[in-house]
This record gives C-alpha cells, structure tokens and sequence, in this order.
C-alpha cells in the first residue's frame, strides 16, 4: 500500500515538472514583449477611463499611443494640453495644443416657451422615450429631459434645472469628455471652444422645422429669418435644414446677431457686459448707411462721363 502512494506521488511530480517545462517552453516562444513606455503614458493619463478621446480607456489610448507614428489622432481631453505635452514628452513626440473644449446645450426650450401637451408616464430616460415617441411639447428636436446626459457625466458637471426642465453645465467641471453628448438621443449636446475668457456665442436651438411650424412648438426656438446671417459680417453664420449654426472659428463676438436675434435663441456666455441690443443695432445701421453711400459714390464716379483731353497748342 505505501509504495502504491510512493509511486502515486513520485508520477504526479514527474508530471507536474514535465508540465511546467512544457508551459515555460510555450510561455516563452509565444510571450509578447509590451513597450515600457505603455506603462508610462498611462501613469501621466488622468485616469478617468471616460473614452473621451475615442479609446476604451486611458491603458488602450497608451497603447496606440506609443505605436502611432505621431499623435495627430490623439488627445486627451479631461487631461487637455498639459497632459498631452507630458505624453509627448515620453514618446519623444511633438504635439500641437488645441483650444479647450466644453459642452452647450443646444436647446432653449424652458417649461414656459415649450408648453407640455402629453403626459410620459413610463421609465426616465430619453433614450426610451425617444424611441417610444417625439416627447412631451410639441417641438420634436429638444431636450426630453429626462437626465440621460447628467447621468452619463462621471465629472458631476451636468445638473437638470428644475425651472426650466433642461440641462446645465458646469464649465468649471467639464471635460469635454463628449459622454453627455452621446447619450443625448436627440443630439442637442455640442462640444465647443471655450472662446477667448470664456466667451463664446452659439445657437441654442437644433429645430429644423420651418418658421410657422417651429413658433407654434417653441417661443424660443430659431424661426430662420436669417438676420443673423445678413448681419454677420464675418461669414461666422450659416443656415443648416432651417436652424442657424455659428462657426467658432469664425465669429468675432461682436454679439450683432445676438442683437437682431427676434427670438433670443442667440445665446452669448461670459460676457463682462449685458449686451446693449439699441447701441448695437445703431452702429450697424450706420455702418450700412455708409456702406450704402460709399456704393452711390462709387457708382456715380464710373457712370459720369469722362472729360476730353485738350490737347496742347
């Protein structure tokens, strides 16, 4: 009986060293050898994980990092120009700094300018109602307000206004990760520019209704009138299926469309000063009256008929 143990245990342990070879052996030969410095691009990252710069996180985005020729296709934006100069840093790269990003919310239509005409009585969230119906006013472009997009935000910048019934963000807290404007079924979240101090002018309204039909769901929604665009002298302003779009990289902030805007779906953040919408609307009808006298001037000197030339006795 004892060496029917003896040799019981004196097989297994043959076995287990033979077994052991052979998994070193295959560890080796198949073994990935990983870049180190994966390891340490990751440990500048900020962590968040949020996906925010299209990767899976912030491991993956090291990873392709450090295999990608350049960082063109890359940047973090929770970690912003900073972190990205400490990656480049690493890799031995150059990289070029982008302007900081924050998320707006593109939809304007409070409890009171968009009147409730059903009642939602099922799960909160706008992706479910979204796909169950056009929501709860009559504009079928806005905010559903369920807080989809304040649940997405793992920063705490987004907060649901129980006033108006729409979102609102924290610049203080924004990354500009773009988790909220993913969630948004109805894509009234925007990432843009944070403008020069802060200051920046967008068009808080994505109806692409026609006039009648888009003033009949909401008092504050952009009607398409286009004074905005003829004001703009900037070219800063076009029109997109109805509804107006400022182009950061264009605008001036000179807030004139705000200023002709009948609607008030122009909204101007962080302005030192209330916009004076009078002294405004002055000083482009005078620039238009002198552009209109330097036209007549200019017309009337290439229609007058040109002198002889006297010639000399």
């Amino acid at each position: 009986m004892s060496q029917t143990i003896i040799w019981t245990i004196a097989i297994l342990t043959v076995l287990g060293l033979l077994l052991a070879i052979i998994l070193w052996f295959i560890a080796e030969r198949f073994k990935v050898v990983e870049d180190p410095r994966i390891d340490e691009v990751e440990k500048v990252m900020p962590g968040a994980n949020c996906g925010g710069c299209g990767f899976a996180g912030c491991r993956a985005f090291a990873d392709s990092a450090v295999k990608a020729p350049n960082l063109d296709n890359h940047y973090c934006p929770v970690g912003g120009n900073e972190v990205m100069q400490k990656v480049a840093a690493i890799l031995g790269h150059e990289v070029k700094e982008k302007a900081p990003m924050v998320a707006v919310v593109r939809c304007n239509g409070t409890c009171e300018a968009r009147p409730t005409v059903n009642d939602y009585d099922g799960l909160a969230s706008c992706k479910v109602k979204a796909a169950l119906y056009a929501g709860d006013t009559g504009c079928s472009f806005g905010c559903l307000g369920c807080g989809d997009c304040v649940n997405a935000c793992t920063f705490g910048a987004l907060s649901m206004d129980p006033v108006t019934g729409l979102p609102v963000v924290d610049e203080t807290k924004c990354t500009a990760c773009g988790a909220c404007a993913k969630a948004c079924p109805k894509g009234i979240i925007e990432l843009r520019p944070k403008g020069p101090r802060g200051m920046r002018m967008y068009v808080s309204c994505v109806n692409k209704d026609k006039g009648p039909a888009v003033k009949k769901a909401c008092a504050n929604a952009c009607i398409g009138c286009s004074l905005c665009e003829k004001t703009c002298t900037h070219g800063a302003i076009v029109f997109e299926n109805n509804v107006a779009y400022i182009d950061p990289s264009k605008c001036k902030l000179c807030r004139e469309c705000e200023a002709f805007c009948p609607t008030g779906a122009i909204h101007a953040v962080n302005f030192p000063k209330p916009l004076d919408a009078a002294a405004v609307k002055a000083r482009v009808q005078e620039r238009k009256k002198k552009a209109a006298e330097a036209a007549a001037a200019a017309k009337a000197a290439q229609e007058a008929p040109a002198k002889p030339i006297e010639k000399e006795a």
